[in-house]
This record gives structure tokens, C-alpha cells and sequence, in this order.
């Protein structure tokens, strides 16, 4: 009779100590802090609806070129509580904040339309991006525009870029902000200050574009890439 004790049975495989570990599975738990999202951006927590409202008074107040004591003294409340309704620390009642709307010379709604769920998008559908002249035009660099921010301090300009066989090189290119190139056809000696890099079909080159930069060396026509420039509004 055959003995099956553990002892005899074949053993496990060894694990490999260089083989990639296993993903683990979500938890049941409903702790999905690891799938928020797949950058290193901060994930945005949602403002109350006094702190939005503090936001908006704050912002019309700083436009206005007036002092919070000045906008409180305005409104007929003290300066504590005007510190209080900037900061969101306090649910002031309609009658305050009609006061202040009233002082801002703003619609009292002005305070409340900043809560609604709202945020920018711009779409562009397949070749119909604005065609921009800018200073390589002339050097038979085409641009289209694939989209624009709408809002907010950080401008984002994408554009597709061809260059045709009558396109010649041009390295003169410098504006503020940072730019990220991402080959789609042909191949390019690209520079960047002092530097060339060789680029064919996706390869990546990010920049700060604050240095001379742009095509030095056009090895394979025609050519398109993709070029993201990123900068602050006003700089």
C-alpha cells in the first residue's frame, strides 16, 4: 500500500527570487487609495460650501484692489468675521453675505454659482485643430492647435507640427514654460542649448524651452510630432 504521507509527496517548487512579484488584488475593503490615479499629481479633495464661497469673496474683494477691513467696514460687520467667511471657517447667514455681495457691488448668486460641479474641457475633432502662425512658419513649419486651457494660472497649448519636404531647419525657437516633444514620423536632430538629440518615431524629448531650441537637422521628411508647451498665465 502506497504511503502518501506529506514526506513523500513531491515537493513545491522553489519560488525565483528574481521573478517579477504578483500584483494584489484590490481588497475587499473598499480602500482604493492605490487606483485614485496613475500620476504623481495631488489627489483634490472637494471645498465646503463655505470655503468656496470665502474663495469667491476673497477673489472679488482682491480684484477690486480693497482691504478686508475696508470691504468690512463697507458691509457694516466686524473685521473678524470677514476673516472668518474668507477663510470658510464660518457659515455666515444670507443677510451677511447679501451685505457683502451689496459692499462688492456683485449678485449675491455670484457667491454661490463657484460650488457648482463644474470644470474645463476642450475638444477637437480629427483634423479640424486651428491652423497657428508662429515664427517657424516661414521656415515651412505647419501648426495646428489641438486645444487650449480655458481657465486657471497654468496654460496648456498642444499642437501637431509637420514639416514638408520644403521645410529647413530652424533652432531659434525660445518662450517661456516647458515643452514636450513626442515623435509620431520621420527623424530629427533636434537641438536644446548646447545639445542635439537624434528623434524617430516615439521617442519623447521635455525641455525647458526658456533655451535656444528646435529642429537642426532634418533627417527624414516628412515629419510630425507632437508638442506640448506648458507655462504660467502672464510669464
Amino acid at each position: 500500500m502506497q504511503d502518501d504521507s506529506p514526506d513523500d509527496r513531491d515537493p513545491l517548487p522553489a519560488l525565483d527570487s528574481d521573478a517579477a512579484p504578483r500584483p494584489s488584488a484590490p481588497s475587499d475593503t473598499g480602500a482604493d487609495d492605490d487606483y485614485v490615479t496613475g500620476s504623481n499629481a495631488p489627489v483634490i479633495t472637494q471645498r465646503s460650501l463655505e470655503q468656496a464661497i470665502g474663495a469667491q469673496v476673497r477673489a472679488s474683494r482682491t480684484r477690486l484692489g480693497l482691504k478686508a477691513a475696508d470691504l468690512a467696514a463697507s458691509a457694516g460687520i466686524s473685521g473678524s468675521l470677514m476673516s472668518k467667511i474668507e477663510t470658510g471657517q464660518v457659515s455666515a447667514s444670507l443677510s451677511t453675505l447679501q451685505a457683502v455681495a451689496q459692499a462688492l457691488n456683485v449678485p449675491l448668486a455670484g457667491f454661490f454659482a463657484v460650488t457648482e460641479d463644474r470644470r474645463d474641457c476642450s475638444f477637437v475633432q480629427a483634423n479640424h485643430g486651428v491652423s497657428i502662425e508662429r515664427r517657424g512658419t516661414k521656415a515651412g513649419h505647419q501648426y495646428r492647435l489641438l486645444g487650449h486651457s480655458l481657465a486657471g494660472d497654468l496654460v496648456v497649448e498642444p499642437y501637431m507640427i509637420t514639416l514638408t519636404e520644403e521645410a529647413a531647419p530652424y533652432t531659434a525657437f525660445q518662450h517661456a514654460g516647458t515643452e514636450m516633444i513626442y515623435m509620431l514620423t520621420g527623424r530629427v536632430a533636434y537641438r536644446h542649448a548646447d545639445k542635439t538629440y537624434e528623434l524617430g518615431p516615439g521617442d519623447t524629448l521635455m525641455f525647458d524651452a526658456t533655451a535656444a531650441h528646435g529642429p537642426e537637422t532634418l533627417i527624414e521628411l516628412p515629419m510630425t510630432y507632437l508638442s506640448i508647451i506648458t507655462y504660467t498665465r502672464g510669464s
